[in-house]
């Protein structure tokens, strides 16, 4: 999402003091988004999105605990079970694959790797 749309809507919540008040849930949800894929310091975020470090702080904190509780859709990670009867896997794994927001999913054959690769796309 783009940081100046983010940043008007989180302004539309500010008090004439500059207190963030009664933020919804869904602007919740996109800075938490936001957040996660942040490469900079919290500092500069904060900066980018027109609030104080303790008020994004403050922001995702709330949005994981809205998370924990499961007022979020869920993400768009969904497991896949191979069925197929020969997909042993002996322990060893003899391919990392990195997945988004340093996640790591490995595989034990290069066929489970084509199965999740074509269920995926």
């Amino acid at each position: 999402m783009d940081h100046g749309i983010l940043r008007k809507r989180l302004s539309t919540f500010k008090s004439s003091k500059g207190n963030l008040i009664k933020v919804s849930d869904d602007l919740l949800f996109d800075v938490i988004r936001v957040w996660e894929g942040w490469t900079g310091t919290s500092t500069e975020l904060a900066k980018e999105l027109g609030v104080h470090v303790k008020q994004l702080a403050f922001i995702v904190r709330k949005a994981k605990k809205l998370h924990r509780e499961g007022r979020f859709p869920e993400s768009e990670f969904k497991e896949i079970k191979v069925e197929s009867s020969n997909a042993e896997f002996s322990g060893t794994c003899t391919i990392e694959v990195a997945w988004g927001n340093g996640k790591l999913i490995r595989f034990g054959q290069v066929d489970q790797l084509v199965d999740f690769l074509k269920k995926v796309a």
